[in-house]
């Protein structure tokens, strides 16, 4: 899977829930995704900024996570997946790769 697909997949979605009221980043590999939700909607960019809430793993974990392969909670705990900041913010993640 490669990192357009996952951008694509997060934005449509993204457009599909309301905003969080906070910002969102996603690090997939060395690459970025932004989720601004602090407006009257989620704008997705690639933009390299603070957020309340940093979310790192890989690809393929991204999409075992989206695809309902891997449990959250277990990829936590087993370092597949880094959370860095807001914990309350990070549980919001499920409506975002679903």
């Amino acid at each position: 899977m490669n990192f357009e697909t996952i951008l694509t997949a997060v934005t449509a979605q993204a457009a599909n829930v309301a905003p969080f009221g906070a910002k969102l980043k996603f690090v997939i590999g060395d690459q970025v995704i932004l989720i601004d939700g602090t407006g009257d909607s989620n704008i997705v960019s690639q933009n390299d900024e603070e957020a309340g809430c940093t979310i790192s793993t890989e690809a393929d974990t991204f999409m075992q996570l989206k695809n309902g392969e891997l449990n959250p909670m277990m990829a936590v705990m087993t370092g597949k997946i880094k959370i860095k900041g807001d914990m309350g913010l990070a549980m919001k993640l499920q409506s975002l790769i679903q």
